[in-house]
């Protein structure tokens, strides 16, 4: 990505679509040119600067699904050199509250949809515009004829206040500047050779970085169509490309397992559709989506935060992300050295995941901007030296290419031996029955963790201990000592597999869970005698009933959506 110390704003981005009468926002039976989506912009703008009060932060936060309200008020703040939170809609109560008052919003637009939500929530200096109500737009009818003027804005200004998924405490809002978000659309429209004539499809939700940052910014950077879809539907992502004739989309989580699992057709070529850009998708899936649709999916990295960033590129070899760039490194977390490159047998194991694996770290210049309000997780990222921990497991070959393990939560040790959760995941998921598989450790008062997956599909039991034995890649403590089955993967906002959840809950939940016991070759059903006994190494009391009544899990594929709530 290009540096944050560009002398671009996006603001002048948003002025250069005036008078630009070419379609370029849809949503629905909603259809804008990029000219009125500037005029829009300015008009807001100009509300704004009436309405922002002289004292604190120029903060508003947006509690919106994806309409065209959302891309216009993030062009408004950045005419206005305001900044926007975009706020998580799914979050309640008192955690709603939190995030609003957090990054010190004086303003908040939402619509009627919304309101529920707010009811009950004490949001004092907080001031409601609510974009489907008669007086929202008397608002605006004195602002018809404001131009866009990009001259208040500079590069060094907030423009985002964007929430990470962070799986413990509460989430940090991350700052983006105007400078930085011009950079990376610029960087990313030049990658994916962005033109005018390409449509951006957004359908990840805009309160979070990875909509914002690498859908909408390249669009704006190179005057490219943006289609909105209100939430992501599987269901209806192939019907969104070919109605918008969209030639690009991004993806964060489980979005591409969605879609997958939806029915083939005969006609799922037939679309304009020609790049997918995210992360997590996983290497037999991405497979799986180039061999239906055509389409190429490119699987890069970068901390949300914007403190490192690696890019594939041809000749990465299959499970790597891309080569380490400048002052990229996998340093052990405790003695803060540089770990040694990866070793492999001839099925590409990792022989050597307890010294290999580490934490991944940029020590060379980042656009890391810091969290709004939080030095503490500020200094948990930037250390004293000025390199930043990205919170990310990586491991390096020789030849200098990286390939992701995990989050530090996600750290598995069993028997002494550092394990790559993201690895495992990987050779799980071409089990024939697995729509979707997460891996997390669970803990074990002998071995230190025990592997734990959760799989979302059909499990045979018998079929899948000899897949596992099937597989020459498969180390002897990978496999999973205990195997979740569940008709739907618990997901977070933004399609990301709730890990938290997970190993929280860990065996003993509501849904059927398989174990192998020590010495045994197969699975059978934890039990609630054996609970125990499964998970601390104690003797129970005795054979009991399964731990859940509920049978293995029979998901359809077509259809499959994931759970927003």
């Amino acid at each position: 990505m290009e540096s944050h110390t560009s002398t671009g704003t996006v603001a002048e981005l948003v002025a250069a679509r005036w008078g630009d009468g070419r379609p370029g926002l849809w949503c629905e039976d909603t259809v804008l040119t990029h000219h009125e989506v500037a005029a829009g912009a300015a008009a807001r703008a100009a509300l704004l600067h009436d309405l922002m009060p002289p004292d604190g932060p120029p903060h508003l936060g947006v509690l919106l699904d994806n309409t065209p309200e959302f891309p216009l008020w993030l062009s408004a703040a950045a005419l206005a050199g305001a900044a926007v939170a975009g706020i998580n809609s799914t979050r309640r109560g008192p955690e709603l509250a939190r995030d609003i008052l957090h990054t010190q919003c004086r303003l908040l637009i939402t619509d009627s949809a919304h309101l529920p939500l707010l009811q009950g929530l004490d949001l004092p200096g907080v001031r409601l515009l609510i974009t489907d109500t008669p007086e929202y737009g008397a608002l605006l009818v004195p602002y018809a004829d404001a131009r866009p003027d990009p001259s208040r804005a500079a590069p060094a200004d907030r423009l985002l206040l964007y929430f990470t998924s962070g799986s413990t405490g509460a989430p940090k809002a991350a700052i983006c500047t105007q400078g930085r978000l011009a950079a990376a659309g610029r960087s990313l429209a030049g990658q994916f050779r962005v033109g005018p004539d390409d449509v951006h499809y957004v359908c990840m939700p805009m309160f979070h970085g990875n909509a914002v940052i690498a859908d909408w910014a390249p669009a704006l950077t190179a005057g490219a169509g943006v289609a909105l879809r209100r939430r992501f539907s599987a269901s209806g992502f192939l019907d969104d490309v070919r109605r918008y004739r969209a030639t690009y989309f991004t993806y964060v989580g489980r979005a591409v397992q969605y879609v997958l699992a939806t029915e083939p057709g005969p006609h799922d070529r037939d679309h304009a559709l020609r790049a997918g850009f995210g992360t997590e998708a996983g290497a037999v899936d991405a497979a799986a989506f180039e061999r239906r649709f055509g389409v190429r999916l490119v699987e890069g990295y970068g901390s949300s935060e914007g403190g490192a960033a690696v890019q594939w590129s041809p000749g990465t070899p299959a499970g790597a992300v891309g080569r380490a760039g400048a002052g990229l490194v996998v340093l052990d977390p405790g003695t803060r050295a540089e770990c040694p490159p990866a070793v492999f047998d001839a099925a590409g194991r990792l022989l050597n995941g307890d010294e290999a694996i580490g934490e991944l770290v940029n020590r060379g210049p980042n656009p890391f901007e810091g969290y709004w309000r939080n030095p503490a997780a500020e200094a948990e990222r930037r250390r004293e030296d000025g390199s930043y921990w990205t919170g990310d497991l990586f491991y390096r070959d020789r030849a200098g290419y990286l390939y992701f393990a995990g989050r530090t939560d996600d750290r598995l040790r069993v028997d002494g031996e550092n394990l790559a959760a993201a690895m495992i995941e990987n050779i799980l998921a071409r089990y024939e029955g697995a729509v979707a598989v997460a891996v997390y450790a669970v803990p074990d008062p002998v071995t230190g963790d025990q592997v734990m997956a959760t799989l979302a599909g059909t499990f045979d039991p018998l079929g899948f201990a000899a897949f596992l034995d099937a597989q020459p890649d498969l180390g002897t403590k990978m496999a999973p000592r205990f195997v979740r089955v569940v008709e739907r993967m618990p997901v977070t906002a933004t399609n990301k597999i709730h890990r938290a959840l997970l190993r929280r809950e860990g065996p003993r939940c509501a849904d059927p869970v398989w174990w192998r016991p020590p010495g045994e070759s197969g699975y059978r059903r934890l039990t609630a005698g054996e609970e125990e006994t499964a998970t601390t190494g104690r003797t129970g009391q005795g054979e009991g009933p399964p731990v859940s009544t509920r049978g293995p899990s029979d998901v359809r594929r077509q259809g499959l959506e994931p759970r927003t709530r």
